[in-house]
Formats: structure tokens, sequence, C-alpha cells
């Protein structure tokens, strides 16, 4: 199914702490809707595979082990976002990430004449993101993933992160989804919430 430009608009963000499933339930909803799902790790990775000014300059600070600065993550992201097929709305994963960022993405949507129309987010309790991770980890057999390092993550969630759902809580656009449950069940109440704003698959 494709989005004709007579349904309602699908420009989403979805939020969660690590362990709460937003990769996976973004996944998901990005194909019931038919629009892109822009994480921007994955938007990272394909800049530096297509070896791009942008991704030279990523790869550059991520092989120093810096971090990526937000100037530079708000412009890759928005390179991505005038692509034609996130023209009919998208979801985003992974960014905003802090208050700064949610500047550039505003100050990027009004140029456009557009806002965000729902922002997704996943609550689970913090132990159960904890015993999601670490049972992950123990799956992956990632032995750097140990219960100190996933709290400090975790921390860092609530400290950088966490902000970012204030600001859009005032402008009434936040559906806090239950994150614990079956894939299908979170996945039902996701859609319920975006159907309640007359945004429907």
């Amino acid at each position: 199914m494709t989005r004709s430009a007579d349904l309602p608009s699908a420009r989403l963000l979805i939020v969660g702490p690590q362990g709460s499933g937003k990769g996976t339930q973004g996944v998901r909803l990005g194909e019931a809707l038919s629009i892109p799902v822009i994480s921007t790790g994955d938007v990272f990775r394909a800049n530096v595979s297509a070896g791009t000014p942008l991704g030279q300059q990523v790869k550059a600070i991520i092989e120093a082990g810096d971090l990526v600065p937000d100037s530079l993550t708000s412009e890759i992201v928005r390179d991505r976002l005038t692509q034609d097929d996130a023209s009919n709305g998208f979801l985003l994963d992974g960014y905003p990430r802090n208050l700064g960022q949610v500047g550039d993405l505003d100050a990027f949507l009004e140029g456009r004449g557009q806002t965000l129309d729902a922002v997704i987010e996943l609550s689970v309790p913090r132990d159960e993101s904890i015993a999601r991770l670490s049972q992950r980890a123990i799956e992956q057999g990632r032995t750097d993933d140990t219960e100190e390092v996933i709290a400090n993550r975790l921390a860092i969630y609530e400290r950088e992160t966490a902000p970012i759902l204030d600001v859009y809580r005032e402008r009434g656009i936040v559906d806090a989804i239950d994150g614990v449950g079956s894939l299908d069940e979170i996945a039902d109440r996701i859609a319920a919430a975006l159907a309640a704003r007359g945004i429907t698959g």
C-alpha cells in the first residue's frame, strides 16, 4: 500500500529507553503505514558506506572515538528527510535525542510548513529494560553489555532524551504506550493510539 497525498500525514517519532522494543515496533509501524523508518544509526552507516561527504565526516569522528555532534547529526537527518520516500511521512527512531536536536528538527519542519503528528513513547520499567538488554547480550554473546554498562546507557537516556518528551507533551502529541506485553499487543496499542489521531494504515 502506498500512502497518497489525500491520506492524513504520518510524521512520527518513537521514543523509549534501550530495551523498550522501539526498534522492533518502529519497523512494524513503518510497514503498516508505508513510511520509511529513519534511524540515525542506519543513516550514519548508509552515508559512511556510500562515501558521501557527510559520511566521510562521520567516519572520521567515529574512528577518533568521539560522538557525532548535534549539528552534523541534524544535517544528515535533514538530508534524509528531503528524499522522495519521506514526502508522505516518516518515522524517526533515535532522533531527536536531546533538546538541541528538537530545536533543529522544529526549524527544519517549520521551514517546510510541517510539524510532527505524534510522538510514541514506549514506557518500560527500568528493571524490565535491564532484564531485556541482559538477555539480549547473552543471546548475542555481547560480553561488553554488563549490567553496569546497561545502567549507564539508561541513565544517559533519562538525563538527555527523556526531557524531550516534556516539550512534546506540552504540544499534546505524545501517546504513552505500555511497552510490556507481546509484540502484537504492543503494536495494537500503538495502532489504536494513532487511529484516535486519524492516522491509519
